[in-house]
């Protein structure tokens, strides 16, 4: 089988997390992945013997990555001459200008929605429009919080349709490790409409949402309550049947001892998953109700890890391995141990 080649650019909180997502594919090789300085993932990178290349970023931290003794395989355009596609997990604004360099090469991308939209040909989304991903170049991901709410509000839509929806975000501040945000003992609140809602309408058109969010000072996932308007009458137990066969939610009970952001990571703890990931979305089954007709709920993001398989499910798209959404997202899920 002639494995897709498969390079990520900036290796942190999502980069480290694309590389491992693309080992864990049978169908794909990871050539390696592109950094600029030896941060503390690089350094443990080091440590843990060069499981696979490490290349310079931009011209120069060669030397800053080998002072630090970080062993370098390889500039930027050395990766690209390797590849197929990349994962660009750059910091945002970084990945418009590698695009330059993308297409010199010849190379095929798939940007995280940090990214400016302009940036790429299709906004993406792996369960809801992956057929228009097909051979695409360049396509961008939703952000951790929309991902999550596209897969929510999908499952809802395939079972009765959703007219329109709005969404309250309480939104984590930082990843765990960001010290330099200084947001402490604050709930700091943005005007409506939040961007996830106007992005949610820009893969689900047909679809009317707006939402407010409010930044909180956790770092362990945003939780987002949602009140959906279906196109037809659904009871609470039609609701909970339809999360709970939709791909990447895992529908969770209070009663259970999920009683938190943090009961989550937690079971991910206890699961053993490596770094305590968690690909799916919680889903609180005693807080799905509801106001009306409407259908109101309750959902937790991973940050960290919740656009992983969604990113996998692009590579397949863009470089045409499977030509279903459905077949495509079962088997990211397969190899992914979803």
């Amino acid at each position: 089988m002639n494995k897709v080649k498969v390079g990520v650019a900036g290796y942190g909180v999502i980069g480290n997390r694309l590389a491992a997502g693309v080992i864990a594919q049978e169908d794909m090789e990871l050539v390696g992945v592109a950094d600029v300085a030896p941060t503390l993932a690089v350094r443990a990178l080091k440590e843990r013997g060069m499981p696979f290349p490490l290349f310079a970023a931009v011209p120069g931290s060669e030397a800053t990555l080998g002072g630090a003794g970080i062993p370098v395989s390889g500039s930027f355009d050395d990766l690209l001459g390797e590849v197929d596609i990349m994962l660009d997990s750059a910091p945002g604004g970084i990945g418009a200008k590698n695009k330059e360099k993308y297409l010199e090469h010849g190379v095929k991308a798939v940007f995280q929605g940090g990214e400016a939209g302009e940036v790429a040909d299709v906004f993406f989304h792996g369960t809801v429009n992956y057929e228009q991903g097909l051979g695409v170049d360049y396509l961008k991901l939703t952000s951790c919080n929309t991902t999550g709410l596209i897969r929510s509000v999908d499952a809802i839509h395939r079972a009765v349709g959703v007219a329109k929806t709005f969404i309250t975000i309480v939104r984590r501040v930082a990843d765990p490790g960001d010290t330099h945000r200084g947001l402490t003992n604050v709930l700091q609140v943005e005007p409506v409409p939040n961007h996830q809602a106007v992005d949610l309408m820009h893969i689900m058109p047909d679809i009317e949402a707006t939402g407010m969010l409010i930044h909180t000072p956790v770092t362990h996932g945003h939780i987002i309550t949602l009140s959906v308007t279906p196109r037809q009458r659904m009871s609470v137990d039609a609701a909970i049947d339809a999360f709970r066969s939709y791909p990447r939610i895992k529908v969770v009970r209070i009663e259970d001892g999920f009683n938190s952001n943090s009961s989550l990571f937690q079971w991910a703890r206890y699961m053993e998953y490596p770094r305590a990931d968690m690909f799916e979305i919680g889903l609180w089954e005693e807080m799905v109700g509801l106001s009306g007709d409407d259908i109101v709920f309750a959902i937790n993001i991973p940050q960290e890890a919740v656009t992983i398989p969604e990113t996998i499910d692009a590579i397949r798209a863009a470089m045409q391995m499977n030509l279903t959404g459905s077949e495509a997202v079962a088997t990211t899920d397969k190899y992914l141990g979803i």
